[in-house]
């Protein structure tokens, strides 16, 4: 079974140019990629050096500019996913070179770590992302979203608290395919909804949700989101060398934006 890209937070999926290429080749990528359950994961910054040089979409049209710096809301399966979307936006943000958006991401990272514990690194991370953004030195910024995922990923894992850092790559993963089916349907090609094409990584998380524990599984967030989940599946899911149609991309499209609107309401519900 050949492995899957996985182009989620961990590795944005909404990397698009006017004419994509059909493929990228992981092999290219660097040894900080993993490999897990045959789901390639290259380090977000990875992806982004492979695709600039493809041309750029217009991410100020795809980027969701907050108000206001986001606070924890009471449960931690929605602070977990919240967090995983709004270091996805952190990376649209470096695609739409926006300084303010960047530094009021950094703030929001921080208040969302700190609600999960996990900020012990997290206030050095975010003056580095607010001081590179103000620099503009977009690399940098890039740099230090990679490294905020990695000290999440590693402190979660210090706590115990695989399952919520599961869920924060669910999370953005979530943000980024949403940002990708915006792209893509505004100029819909075959070889740009292939990148849609990962049935391996749809596969992931649906066995990581099915896996959790039943306090978990009863939220109603995840309740929601593994319903999503499921629904968006057979739309990514089809045979290889079969196109994912322009109605399939409006519909995973659809399905993921409910989603994560869902994941930043300020309702417990």
């Amino acid at each position: 079974m050949k492995p899957a890209i996985f182009l989620g937070l961990v590795a944005l999926p909404f990397t698009i140019c006017a004419q994509p290429p059909q493929t990228i080749d992981v092999r290219k990528l660097s040894a900080q990629s993993k490999l897990i359950d045959q789901v390639v994961v290259p380090v977000p910054s990875e992806i982004f050096a492979v695709l600039d040089k493809l041309g750029k979409p217009n991410w100020t049209a795809v980027l969701h500019k907050t108000p206001s710096v986001a606070q924890a809301p009471a449960e931690q399966p929605r602070i977990a996913l919240m967090l995983g979307s709004v270091i996805a936006e952190g990376f649209i943000a470096v695609e739409a070179e926006d300084v303010n958006e960047v530094k009021q991401i950094g703030k929001s990272v921080l208040n969302l770590t700190k609600a999960l514990g996990v900020q012990k690194k997290a206030q050095m991370r975010a003056k580095a992302i607010t001081d590179a953004a103000e620099a503009k030195d977009w690399a940098g910024v890039r740099k230090q979203l990679d490294k905020a995922l990695d000290d999440v990923s590693d402190q979660m894992v210090e706590l115990n608290s695989e399952e919520l850092s599961q869920l924060v790559s669910l999370g953005g993963w979530l943000r980024g395919t949403e940002a990708l089916t915006a792209v893509v349907e505004k100029q819909y090609s075959k070889d740009g909804a292939e990148l849609l094409h990962q049935p391996l990584l749809l596969d992931y998380f649906e066995k990581r949700l099915a896996n959790m524990k039943p306090k978990l599984k009863l939220n109603p967030l995840i309740i929601k989101v593994q319903k999503g989940v499921l629904e968006i599946r057979p739309l990514m899911g089809l045979p290889e060398g079969s196109a994912i149609s322009e109605k399939s991309v409006k519909e995973i499209g659809a399905i993921s934006a409910a989603l994560v609107k869902a994941i930043n309401s300020k309702s417990e519900n």
